[in-house]
């Protein structure tokens, strides 16, 4: 009888390249997109938008408002990005593609969101997958909000600045784009299809004025 633990009896697993870009519609794997990034990231990288908060922002904020602690200076948390995909109802496969981009988008693995409920008027059924969202902290958050503000939004078309009331009273912004193309990781001719997301901007600040300024210190182009 052959031995079951006898490499012959072994079936071969596919190698897997970890630089190998995933094909369209395929969400990447967390690994890969680690792997990539600590290809091009040092360990000792700091976020350029990181050493702004630190040498810009802060005595900034400690000016305007006169905090007697250092520790009271608000700062940015996490940035959250949900990706709702409408038509995920008729092709479930435009989720897998939507999750795809904003995994470039983000540079992390999204999580796939799914319906709490059935809801028959829009043809939804409960689990059914609807969207993507990713959290991003500390260095890719930093690089993120530093592409976002200096490339992705002055190509929005007609656009005409922030609102400067879109905070929740916590300190929290939340703003919404119509279009993901507008992010230089994704290449207009491959898209399949026109996503938008909503971005919301968590910080520590306790009045929406204090996240308001904070927000201006890093450049947020509000409307006047």
């Amino acid at each position: 009888m052959a031995d079951p633990k006898s490499d012959k009896n072994k079936a071969s697993a596919p190698k897997v390249d970890p630089k190998a870009k995933p094909a369209r519609g395929e969400v990447p794997k967390a690994d890969v997109v680690a792997d990539a990034a600590s290809l091009v990231v040092p360990k000792d990288y700091v976020a350029r938008l990181r050493k702004h908060y630190d040498e810009v922002v802060r005595p900034k904020m400690v000016e305007e408002f006169k905090y007697k602690n250092p520790l009271e200076v608000p700062q940015i948390t996490k940035v959250v990005i949900n990706m709702g995909v409408g038509d995920a109802v008729s092709d479930t496969k435009k989720v897998t593609s939507a999750a795809a981009d904003l995994a470039l988008i983000a540079g992390q693995r999204p999580v796939i969101t799914r319906a709490r409920k059935a809801i028959s008027t829009f043809k939804l059924r409960e689990n059914m997958p609807i969207g993507a969202k990713v959290t991003l902290r500390k260095t890719r958050m930093y690089e993120f909000l530093d592409r976002l503000v200096t490339i992705a939004l002055p190509r929005v078309r007609d656009f005409r600045g922030l609102n400067p009331k879109a905070f929740d009273g916590r300190g929290n912004f939340a703003l919404g784009l119509k279009e993901h193309l507008i992010f230089p990781e994704i290449d207009y001719d491959k898209a399949d299809s026109v996503v938008g997301m909503d971005i919301i901007v968590c910080t520590t600040a306790k009045t929406d004025d204090e996240a308001r300024a904070l927000l201006r210190a890093f450049n947020f182009p509000f409307r006047q």
